[in-house]
């Protein structure tokens, strides 16, 4: 996605029925499976010292014919994909 027009945010609902903006930073490809990286949109610079706020990694699912996000469950799967994306977005800034 470029950020020639700004970045791409998006709206999620929790299983609570909270919503969660999020801020769109990239997507890989991982053994036939689609992973997004998004950064939670913040009000201010003051939000971005919570430790709420950091890199959040969801997997694209189908359910019923619906394309989903969902979080990744398994500890060494996100610590994998996770790496992935690291190497990507340094890739991308040299």
């Amino acid at each position: 996605m470029s950020d020639e027009f700004g970045p791409s945010f998006i709206t999620l609902t929790d299983e609570d029925g909270n919503d969660i903006e999020l801020e769109y930073v990239d997507a890989l490809e991982h053994e036939g499976q689609t992973y997004m990286a998004f950064f939670p949109a913040v009000e201010d610079e003051a939000d971005e010292e919570s430790e709420d706020y950091g890199l959040v990694i969801l997997k694209s699912v189908t359910e019923n014919g619906e394309e989903l996000l969902s979080t990744l469950d398994d500890e060494a799967e996100l610590e994998k994909i996770y790496d992935l994306f690291m190497e990507q977005l340094l890739a991308d800034e040299e």
